[in-house]
């Protein structure tokens, strides 16, 4: 997730502005850049990789007058990561800095280059500062233009802008995105995406709320809300910077669930749009001929990998097989020219799956990938890729990229297949996709009845999470994430198979974790966990449906959509996993023997 500062004052502008953005880096970041201004005017400096690359080529710089300045971390989402797609971008006059998307960019960026604007970025944020400056040149009023220019977005952002035309203010807008003010004692004025970069800097801030916008100068913030002035709500500046990282939060884990609903969001963006799915990224021809897609990935990536072959067989009427990456490598697999081979990895860096990349490109076949981090390994390799746009992930056991995966997976089969269904199912699931970000929020009843149930399973000989359909690819997960972080053991199983043979391990002592959804094989489901229980098995249901022989019942959300219940259980899944392994002392962000990225054999 990008970063943000801003800073007006008598200090040295570059080093505020820096010492925040490195306040900001556990968010992620592949770029970085800082613009200030003074009465010598604008200086701005951009620099690809980590900080020490954007201070270095800053050094000579130095300014303690009264001026401004803003700065800038970039994880990619629209263009790749150079100095070039690096912020601020700039206009004739105007520099311009920016977290989230801008879904009507493209449109945007059409009327003003047909108006003979010269864009030098790939990214979505260059729109904001040119119909700035288009504006004001209308109007020769800053602030005016600034409220006709956040007016004409749609999407996500948070976003500060600074211009010539009125060189001690700084112009702000929230939407979708945090943004955070502050002021010290000394009439300085400071912003950041999040509070850790204003912890030691601002005495007291104000949490801005969506549609808000204004300016500040002179040690004062100037706050508007639909056309209204308001005055700021400040509160004081907590001092613990780790936990203004975690944002309240007690583990980054918890912090990256709850994040869940806002990523996906972020994934849609520009892509799930009124009547059909869109994909920037996938170049013409990429699925010309082909009647087959291989799809390849390790561990969490490949739980969803194989929940996706479900909704691509189902929905795009593709035939689709899944492998285990490491497994692939060495089962001389037959490799046709009509398959398309996607691979799925969060970090971009895993050995096994680069090196199944790198063997189905030596056979001549199309490929894909689904990845986080831009400019990795994966992405270079790749001949198209999907970023997933779920920014950096502290924790190591994967939660909110596991989120974003799914929802492209949907998304992909979907786009395939706009002409292999009817328009009546096809609306059926844009409509239920568009539910999502709000089934991935977190529901705070829920959170604490897990945190009850999770005292009753610390012990016994281990747990079973079964599930049918795609819910069988989400109990392999759930049955990971409790493995991972717990140091319980937890096998997945299709719920029809427990009779041929795992029923055996069945007493008192065996949790089965069983999801139930109601829009998919219910009936089915519901005898395979009646066998369980008449063998003793303590069960633990997740559904909408009220289940008599359950011991403990986590009720969901009644939902049309099998994928609204995949959604929803999702995240109780990773809740239960959490809660379980707080109550066994566990370090929840770092568990024993495992690594975020997983670059060895």
């Amino acid at each position: 997730m990008c970063g943000i500062v801003g800073y007006i004052g008598h200090g040295d502008k570059k080093q505020v502005l820096i010492d925040g953005l490195r306040e900001l880096e556990y968010r992620g970041y592949d770029s970085a850049g800082i613009a200030m201004m003074d009465e010598s005017g604008i200086t701005h400096y951009k620099a690809v990789g980590k900080l020490i690359n954007l201070e270095n080529k800053a050094s000579e710089y130095s300014s303690n007058s009264y001026g401004v300045g803003i700065g800038h971390t970039r994880w990619a989402t629209h263009g790749k990561p150079n100095e070039v797609n690096a912020h601020p971008h700039l206009g004739e006059y105007s520099f311009v800095v920016h977290n989230g998307i801008i879904e009507n960019y493209q449109e945007l960026k059409k009327e003003l280059q047909d108006e003979g604007v010269r864009f030098l970025s790939q990214t979505d944020t260059e729109v904001i500062v040119h119909l700035f400056e288009k504006f004001n040149n209308q109007l020769d009023n800053p602030f005016q233009a600034f409220e006709q220019t956040i007016a004409k977005l749609r999407g996500a952002y948070a976003t500060l802008l600074i211009t010539k035309k009125d060189p001690e203010t700084i112009y702000f807008a929230k939407n979708g995105s945090p943004m955070i003010a502050g002021k010290d004692d000394h009439g300085s004025v400071y912003f950041g995406s999040s509070d850790a970069a204003l912890i030691g800097k601002a005495k007291e801030v104000t949490y801005l709320t969506d549609g808000d916008y204004g300016f500040a100068r002179s040690g004062t913030i100037h706050l508007f809300h639909a056309g209204e002035s308001m005055v700021p709500a400040m509160v004081p500046l907590k001092s613990d910077k780790i936990y203004a990282q975690k944002e309240g939060f007690r583990f980054f884990m918890e912090k990256e669930i709850y994040e869940q609903s806002s990523v996906i969001s972020d994934t849609m963006l520009g892509r799930v749009l009124d009547d059909e799915i869109h994909f920037d990224e996938i170049p013409d021809g990429l699925f010309d001929g082909i009647r087959e897609i291989k799809v390849c990935a390790c561990g969490t990536s490949y739980h969803a990998a194989l929940a996706s072959s479900y909704l691509f067989e189902r929905l795009s009427q593709i035939r689709a097989s899944v492998e285990i990456a490491s497994e692939f490598r060495y089962k001389e697999p037959l490799l046709r020219t009509d398959t398309l081979f996607v691979v799925i990895s969060q970090s971009g860096e895993t050995a096994d799956t680069l090196e199944a990349l790198k063997m189905a490109k030596l056979a001549g076949i199309k490929t894909l990938a689904l990845c986080n981090v831009d400019n990795s390994s994966i992405v270079r390799e790749a001949d198209a890729t999907i970023l997933l746009r779920a920014g950096i992930e502290k924790g190591v056991a994967s939660t909110k990229a596991f989120a974003t995966q799914m929802m492209v997976l949907w998304m992909l089969a979907l786009y395939l297949a706009k002409d292999k269904m009817t328009a009546e199912k096809y609306r059926f699931d844009l409509e239920a996709m568009r539910l999502i970000p709000g089934l991935a929020k977190v529901n705070e009843r829920i959170h604490e009845k897990v945190k009850r149930l999770s005292k009753r399973y610390l012990h016994g000989h281990g747990f079973f999470f079964i599930g049918r359909d795609i819910f069988y690819p989400l109990a392999l997960e759930g049955a990971l994430k409790l493995k991972e972080i717990s140091y319980l053991h937890a096998e997945g199983y299709p719920s029809g198979e427990m009779k041929h043979g795992p029923i055996a391990l069945a007493d008192s002592e065996l949790f089965t974790i069983a999801l139930m959804p109601q829009t998919l094989l219910y009936d089915k489901t519901k005898s395979n966990i009646e066998e369980l229980s008449a063998r003793d098995s303590t069960i633990c249901a997740i559904s909408p449906k009220s289940f008599e022989l359950a011991d403990d019942m986590i009720r969901t959300s009644e939902q049309k959509h099998p994928m609204c219940e995949f959604f929803e259980m999702m995240v109780i899944l990773q809740l239960l996993s959490m809660e379980v392994a707080v109550r066994r002392g566990n370090d929840v962000d770092m568990p024993r023997n495992l690594a975020k990225s997983v670059t060895v054999e």
